[in-house]
Parts: structure tokens; C-alpha cells; sequence
């Protein structure tokens, strides 16, 4: 039988009861047996893919949950919703992920790959599952595994082998890449329908890249232009991907299996099969790409919010006092951070000037955010759609982007073997499909298997070579900048240059109707961005009186395609020999990522992304006037581009002792724009690890995944601050009972590991689980008792609007919500852990520019400690989980658990919480060409 496809939009098919009573029980088994006869596809005989050009040994190993098919047809949808039935390899991925939080302290090398795949090139002929020619072409064959059911794609022309890559990622993940092109395009609601949390990604994306059709196909042509040979090779590599992607279309079309969520959301008729599956063209691609760079690739942002924080902290303290209390909260530069680069070498990047130039800071009380949202109608009316309009423009205008992915890479010199080992993946959150495929590429000039973004998978993006790996995790550097352009003749003119110009209308008007797969009742809306050549209108606000609109320019605007070359290259087994190229080809990749590289003899790091060149003193932490004297150098605004700093001062190495990256800094004097980057970060938990295996020496596989593993089940709060919490607690005796009690089962659970662990496999329940409760409910009682009687309500509440005060498992994770697994990237455990040493008279680097706990008395602090504590501990577990449309109130371990959120009509069970990477690599060559 052929392969089916996805799933539908954002949450909507969860549940069952989201199908009308016709797709109960029994009638599903009537309109099943007539949708499990769809005409097959070209298929060959099975026979096994010759592991060509592998110098991995078997020690080569991926991991990417649910599973590979994201398509499901119309029939599979219903009996997953009817009876839970999966697909096949729709979720055979997911039990042995999950089951690596409870197996991992067992693990060894020959296990391994008992909670990873083998990636291995190449299919050996007795497990080899379906072999077939795409639209029965002579020049490819996709062959897939038993086991897992990846496509791997072999070619004997470059056309053939791109045709095949478009017609497998058609094959496994349609209608995601349908449901994402329409994100990019502003167009989810009118697509896929009306409910929230569609409405809320678009307005995220379009905010920040409003592009027109034009748009698109411009930077298309200009990525192809400025690159020569290897920019006409990308254009039709992606035309061969697209034409591959088409024929798949056109075959599941005739054949009708095609995703069953075309027929849910009202596109096709199950019956007499009307309706149309659009073909994908070039700037599809553009918007799919315009969505991935945004959220996880585009460092920056947050000037505006910066420039209200410190005129809180100015009104609080006074200007030069006020700046001090705030550059101590933004830890530009701070000496105790943990670092990727740890060599001591420095990479001076956005630094605070010594005499700042331009600052056009907002005058108190007038900032005012730019509405998206017009014209309003039905649902789109109703105030879930506003407070979702009001979360997605915060999670678009604010700094702390979405971070995740983390890496572990040691050098030779440390190995058991004598050769380099990492453990490295992204993490993109957790999705039914996964936003990620795995695949496999072989044909001429490409060579590489692993994971990349469904639709944009003519290339590997995240994987291995021939004898080499890479991998990546987001960097966050500050290639966002805000300009205040002063306003003429009405709100829609500005000055550019000295000349009143019109800003640019760009509108994208959605409507939806209530579909058997989203029940949300008609509705419709306008989007409107007001464009200036420095970038969409973001706020508007006041400056010394004068009206301005405050504007964000991203380096990447309107250069979405360009990172295509990058990847081209890494993908090149004649081009990537060793880490110096593995670096050269980094550096054509334009989004801020983190890019670590392991052969059987070199390691390397690069930092990549198009760091703009600021003029003399401007500072890039807040907004800047639309002056000439303070625009990037040599700035274009008609095509977006100007100078960038170079490769050499992009953070990088090769062979250091050993990499870790949690998207913490990069290197000494390299600010990012998130805020966070203190004495305790995630990165900690990794770095602590690893560096205590590399002095021991002998380092294995095992032992890597352990310490990734172990790491993502600790509580950062509990292992690195907590310890010092009890420390003041204690420095006194504790005589009030109830407090006394927390602190016994707090210091129990530190003295076990202060993970946050099922009893056993399976049990739903967590070992120390009063303690964990106890933490979770004291953690934003003792931050706010600690500070904000000092900072003063304002700047307390300005600081919390930069960096939120605690990400535990279970809080809400911006764009991917809750049960998202990632946790720990932001919060202010740097903050209490400086205040607490410095009340403790311990020393501190960098530390605050004041006491706060107490105001610097260790028996006030007591004090506040213990009475926060015991407030924490009466609270009972349906209060500090109250519940949400996954979990009853009160259940602890449900509130953490990891959900593959719906993007389509098959669900998945939940597991239980992992801070981890959601596609991950284990990789140890053996040999080199």
C-alpha cells in the first residue's frame, strides 16, 4: 500500500470528540473499508542500498520522535480517532526516545542503539520494507527501512535525486508542509480554520515578515544571483525538489490517498474526490524558510522593552545609579557565564559604548504597541482571539526568542577510543507530524543522511556525511535592530533622509468556517503592517515630544533563501573535507545559529549569522534614530544588505578540549540579545558534566549520552541554587515545623540528584515529588518577596517583561506552549543565586549592582525565605498545577509530560518530561577519507 500523509492544524483534531458522531464507531468501519483501496504507486523489487563512502563505523546513531510518517489518510485519521490505532512508523520512534529517561544509567555502547536508530548509510537488502521509482522515473529509487521507514533517496542524476527527495517529503509530510507555507504566507486561518492557536501563529510570523508575493520571488533571484555556479545548482535543485514534491501531489490526488486533512478542512470530497491540492511553487519554499529562520535562526529584538526597563530603573535610582542597577540585571558581558568557546579567547560583539550615539529611549508612559489585528469579525471577535493576538505580538516583539537545542562534543584527546564523540540535536518542540524528517541523500555532489524541515529538505540540515557530522542550536546573537523614524505630515509618513515618505500598506485578509476538523465559528480579519524602509512599524511612541513610530530591521529580511547555499555545501562530500571547510560552508548560512562538526579526528565550533556592522556608538541594546549617521555601514535599504562583521570574528575553534552549547554565551565578550546569560544557566548542567568526564579521561559513547541524559532530567533551580537557598534557611534553625519539613525533603532531594524522575518506568509518579511541588510553588514566591520590595513594583514588573522569572516543565514555552519539554532557558536563577552569595558574604563576580534579599541583612533574608517557603509548601498539588486541556489539576507528572501537539489528525500518547534535544545524533567515526 502506498504511503499516506498528515495531519491537520494547530491542536484540532486532539480529540475524538472534535469528529461529528458520523466518525463513531461503526460508521467509521463502513468508510473505511471504502478508503483502504487506493491505486499503487511504481514499485521494484527490495533489494538493499550498498553502504557506500561510510567511515562511521556503527557508531553512527539518530533519533527523531513520533515517528517517520507524518501522512495519514482520511481512513487512518478515523481509526486513530475511533480506536487509537497508529499508522505505521507514525510513532515507532517515540517509545524509545522516552524510554531513555529511565534506561539511560544502564546503557552501553552495544546498547545504544536500543533508544537511537542505526544511521548507518545505506539499507541492508534483509531490511529493506518497500522500494519504489518515483512517477516511475529510471533515475532514482527511494528505498525504506523495516525499522523506522526513512526514505533513502538514491540518484544517478542531481535532477532525479532532488525529484526524489520532493516526492519522499510529499510522501511523509504533505500537509504540514501545506499547513507551513500558509503560516509563512499569513494565510493559516483561511486554510486550515479559525481556532486561537492558528490565529496566533500566523500574527507571529507575518508581524515579523510581511512579505508580498514579489517579496518571495526577489530573494529567490537574488540568492541565486550573488552566488554563481552554486546559485544556479540551488535554483534547480529546488525545481527538481518541487517537481518531485508536485508528481507526489498529482499521484496521491488520482490515487486518493492523500492526506485525509484536506477532506477535514473542507478542501477535499471524500466521496466524489472534488476539490484541489494546490502545487507548491519556489516562494512557497521562501515562506516556509521565512517561518523556521524566525523561530529558531533570528537573534534579537527587545530595544523598546529594554529602553522601558531602564527608564524604570533610571525613575527608581536616577539616571547614572538606574544604569548601573540595570546593566547589573542585562549581564551583557558576565564573568561567571558559561561559555562554548572557554579557551579565554575574545570575540567583542555587542559591547556597551563607551559614549552611546543616537539613542532615541521613549518618553515615559507613551510607548503604545503597532495593533495587527483589523476589522474584526464573529469569532475572530470573541476575547480568547484577543488574548491570543496579545501573546502571539509579545512573543514576536520580544528578545527571548525561543533558544533550545544543546550539544556535547569531545575531542580525541579525551576519548577512549581516540577519536571524537558528540551528542548533539535540536530542539524544535514536539509535534504530530514532527516539523522534522529524517532522510537520506545520495546522488552526485550530495552525500548525507539526517534530519531537516519538512519542505525544505532538498539538502540534510542537521546530520551526518561521509565521515564527518554537524549539527547546530540556537545562538541568539543581537541582528535585530529598532529605529526610531520621526513622523511627518499624519501617522504614516516619515522622514527618510530628510524627505516626508509614505510608508507601505501590506494587508493580508483571512476568513474561516467551521470545518468537521476546526469547529471554531465563522470569522475574519485583516492584518496590517505599516512598512518603512527600516523595517514594519512595531510601537509608536513619543521621543523628547516629537511622534515617532519605532520600526525592527532584521539582517535577514528579506534574505530567507540565502542559508541554502550553506547547507548546499554541507551536504558535499567534496566540498566538506575537514573542519576548515565544515566552517567555510557555516558561514554562508545567514540565521544565528551554533554550528558544531566532529570527524574521526578534528572537532569544530562556528557562530554564524549576519552580524551587521553598527555605526561608531550606537548601541544595539536600544532603539536609534532613522539617521544616516546611525545606520548599519554601507546599508542598501532597498535590497536589505551592508556590511558584516567578518568570519574571523565570529566566534570559533577548532579542537578544543571539548564543546558544550545549551544556548548559553558563545565566548568571552560576546553578547547575545536574550536576556540570562549569568552564573547559572542551563548550560551549567551540561558543562559540569562533560567537564568532569574530560578530566577523568577515557570518555565513550555511553558515557555522553549519559550526561546529555542526566542533564535533562535535572532541575537546574534545585542543583545550582537551591543548595544555596538552604544555606541562609539554615543558617538559623528552622523552628516552625511546616518549614522545617520542606527543608527535609528539599535537602533529600538535592543529596539524590535533584532530578525530576518517574519512580519507575511507567509510574506516572514522581520520586520526590513533595519536594518538587514545594520547589515549583516557592521558586516565583521567593524571586517577587527578594526583589521586588527593592527594585519597586515598576522595574520589578519592566525586568519581568525581559526575562520571565521561571520556566519550569510545566509553565507555558512561547510559540510551542506547554508540555514542550524544553525548560530552564529563562528565568532568574542567575539573579538569586548572585544575591544570595553576595547576603551570604560569599565573593561574586559581576555580581548586582545591590543587595536585595533582605536588603542585604542574612537574618531579613531568613526571614523572607523562610516565610515564602512555608506559604510553598501548604500549597496543595491542584493548586500549583491547576490543570489545562491535557491534565487534571493536581497531577504533577501529566503537568511536565511532553505532548506531540497536533498539527494534523493522528495523536500520540503523552511521556514523561525530558529537557532534550527532539532530534539528536550519537556520532563516533572511526575512520577518515
Amino acid at each position: 500500500m502506498p504511503r499516506r500523509t498528515p495531519r491537520t492544524t494547530l491542536d484540532r483534531l486532539r480529540t475524538s470528540r472534535r469528529l461529528p458522531g458520523f466518525l463513531k464507531t461503526a460508521s467509521v468501519c463502513v468508510l473505511v473499508a471504502g478508503l483502504l483501496s487506493p491505486l499503487t504507486q511504481t514499485a521494484v523489487a527490495a533489494t538493499g542500498t550498498a553502504a557506500a563512502n561510510d567511515y562511521c563505523g556503527g557508531r553512527c546513531s539518530d533519533i527523531l520522535p513520533p515517528g517517520e510518517n507524518g501522512n495519514a489518510t482520511l481512513a487512518q485519521i478515523l481509526l486513530n480517532q475511533a480506536f487509537g490505532t497508529q499508522p505505521a512508523h507514525a510513532e515507532d520512534q517515540l517509545g524509545p526516545y522516552a524510554n531513555l529517561a529511565t534506561g539511560y544509567k544502564s546503557l552501553t555502547d552495544a546498547t545504544v542503539n536500543t533508544f537511537f536508530n542505526d544511521a548507518s548509510f545505506g539499507v541492508p537488502a534483509d531490511q529493506v520494507a518497500s522500494t519504489e521509482k518515483p512517477a516511475g522515473r529510471g533515475d532514482v529509487t527511494i528505498v525504506r527501512d523495516k525499522k523506522t521507514g526513512v526514505p533513502h533517496i538514491t540518484g544517478t542524476t542531481r535532477y532525479g535525486t532532488e525529484f526524489g527527495a520532493g516526492y519522499a517529503a510529499a510522501e511523509d509530510r504533505l500537509w504540514l508542509m501545506d499547513v507551513f507555507r500558509h503560516v509563512g504566507r499569513g494565510q493559516l486561518t483561511s486554510f486550515a480554520g479559525g481556532a486561537p492557536a492558528n490565529q496566533g501563529l500566523e500574527q507571529q510570523f507575518y508581524r515579523n515578515a510581511p512579505y508580498t508575493e514579489a517579496d518571495l520571488q526577489a530573494q529567490i533571484d537574488n540568492a541565486v544571483a550573488k552566488n554563481g555556479a552554486r546559485g544556479q545548482q540551488a535554483l534547480a535543485d529546488v525545481n527538481a525538489y518541487l517537481a518531485g514534491v508536485n508528481a507526489y501531489i498529482d499521484a496521491s490526488d488520482s490515487g486518493r490517498y492523500f492526506p485525509g486533512e484536506y477532506v477535514l478542512t473542507g478542501h477535499k470530497d471524500s466521496i466524489t474526490n472534488a476539490g484541489t491540492i494546490e502545487h507548491f511553487k519556489v516562494t512557497d519554499l521562501v515562506a516556509l524558510a521565512s517561518v523556521i529562520g524566525s523561530l529558531f535562526g533570528s537573534g534579537g529584538g527587545g530595544e523598546v522593552n529594554n529602553a522601558v526597563s531602564l527608564l524604570a530603573a533610571q525613575a527608581k535610582y536616577g539616571v547614572e545609579e538606574g544604569t548601573r542597577v540595570w546593566e547589573s540585571f542585562r549581564e551583557r558581558n558576565d564573568p561567571e557565564a558559561v561559555l562554548t568557546v572557554h579557551d579565554g579567547e575574545s570575540f567583542p560583539y555587542g559591547a556597551k559604548p563607551a559614549d552611546a550615539q543616537g539613542e532615541a529611549l521613549p518618553d515615559a508612559g507613551s510607548v503604545a504597541q503597532e495593533p495587527l489585528v483589523y476589522d474584526r469579525t464573529g469569532s475572530a471577535g470573541t476575547a480568547a482571539a484577543k488574548s491570543t493576538t496579545a501573546t502571539a505580538a509579545k512573543t514576536a516583539l520580544g528578545s527571548a526568542r525561543r533558544g533550545m537545542s544543546n550539544a556535547l562534543v569531545v575531542s580525541g584527546k579525551h576519548t577512549a577510543s581516540g577519536h571524537p564523540i558528540a551528542v548533539f540535536g535540536p530542539q524544535t518542540g514536539y509535534f504530530a507530524p514532527q516539523l522534522l524528517m529524517l532522510q537520506e541523500i545520495q546522488g552526485p555532489g550530495i552525500s548525507a543522511r539526517g534530519a531537516s524541515f519538512a519542505g525544505l529538505n532538498m539538502y540534510v540540515e542537521l546530520g551526518r556525511g561521509q565521515d564527518y557530522s554537524w549539527s547546530a542550536t540556537t545562538s541568539g546573537q543581537d541582528i535585530i535592530d529598532s529605529y526610531a523614524v520621526e513622523l511627518c505630515q499624519d501617522d504614516y509618513h516619515y522622514l527618510y533622509h530628510g524627505t516626508c515618505t509614505a510608508m507601505e500598506k501590506v494587508e493580508q485578509k483571512n476568513a474561516w468556517k467551521p470545518t468537521t476538523a476546526d469547529g471554531t465559528a465563522e470569522g475574519s480579519y485583516t492584518m496590517r503592517v505599516w512598512r518603512t524602509r527600516y523595517g514594519p512599524v512595531e510601537y509608536r511612541a513619543t521621543v523628547g515630544g516629537k511622534k515617532v513610530a519605532y520600526t525592527t530591521l532584521r539582517s535577514s529580511y528579506l534574505h530567507e533563501a540565502d542559508s541554502i547555499i550553506g547547507f548546499q555545501m554541507l551536504n558535499d562530500p567534496d566540498y566538506v573535507k575537514g573542519p576548515q571547510d565544515f566552517q567555510s560552508a557555516a558561514q554562508h548560512i545567514n540565521y544565528t545559529f551554533n554550528w558544531f562538526y566532529a570527524d574521526s579526528q578534528h572537532t569544530a565550533y562556528y557562530n554564524s549569522g549576519d552580524n551587521p556592522v553598527r555605526a561608531g556608538g550606537v548601541d544595539s541594546e536600544f532603539p536609534v534614530w532613522a539617521q544616516a549617521a546611525y545606520e548599519w555601514r554601507n546599508w542598501d535599504p532597498a535590497t536589505n544588505t551592508a556590511d558584516y562583521t567578518p568570519a574571523s570574528a565570529h566566534p570559533h575553534s577548532v579542537d578544543q578540549d571539548y564543546y558544550v552549547s545549551w544556548n548559553n554565551k558563545q565566548a568571552k565578550d560576546y553578547t547575545t540579545a536574550s536576556w540570562g546569560d549569568g552564573s547559572v544557566h542551563r548550560g551549567n548542567l551540561l558543562d559540569d558534566r562533560v567537564r568532569k568526564l574530560v578530566t577523568a579521561g577515557g570518555v565513550t559513547r555511553t558515557q555522553l549520552v549519559q550526561a546529555m541524559a542526566d542533564a535533562g532530567l535535572a532541575d537546574l533551580r534545585a542543583e545550582d541554587v537551591l543548595p544555596k537557598l538552604l544555606k541562609v534557611v539554615t543558617s538559623s534553625p528552622v523552628t516552625d515545623s511546616t518549614a522545617a519539613a520542606a527543608v527535609s525533603r528539599l535537602q533529600a532531594w538535592v543529596a539524590a540528584g535533584a532530578k525530576r524522575t518517574e519512580t519507575s518506568a511507567g509510574s506516572k509518579k514522581y520520586a520526590d515529588a513533595d519536594a518538587i511541588r514545594i520547589l515549583d510553588a516557592w521558586w516565583p514566591l521567593l524571586v517577587k518577596a527578594e526583589f521586588e520590595p527593592g527594585l519597586g513594583s515598576d522595574l520589578y514588573t519592566a525586568v519581568t517583561g525581559s526575562l520571565p522569572v521561571d520556566e519550569a516543565p510545566s509553565a507555558g514555552h512561547g510559540p510551542t506552549g506547554s508540555h514542550a519539554g524544553s525548560s530552564f532557558q529563562y528565568g532568574w536563577w542567575s539573579y538569586v543565586d548572585k544575591d544570595v552569595r553576595a547576603v551570604l558574604g560569599e565573593p561574586v563576580q559581576g555580581g548586582l549592582a545591590r543587595k536585595y534579599c533582605g536588603g542585604g541583612s542574612l537574618t531579613a533574608c531568613r526571614d523572607i525565605l523562610v516565610s515564602t517557603l512555608k506559604d510553598a509548601a501548604g500549597r496543595t498539588a491542584a493548586q500549583v498545577y491547576p490543570g489545562d486541556d491535557q491534565c487534571a489539576a493536581g497531577d504533577q507528572w501529566c503537568a511536565d509530560s511532553i505532548v506531540q501537539r497536533t498539527l494534523g489528525g493522528i495523536k500520540h500518547g503523552k511521556i514523561s518530561w525530558q529537557n532534550r534535544p527532539t532530534f539528536q545524533q550519537v556520532v563516533e567515526f572511526t575512520s577518515h577519507r
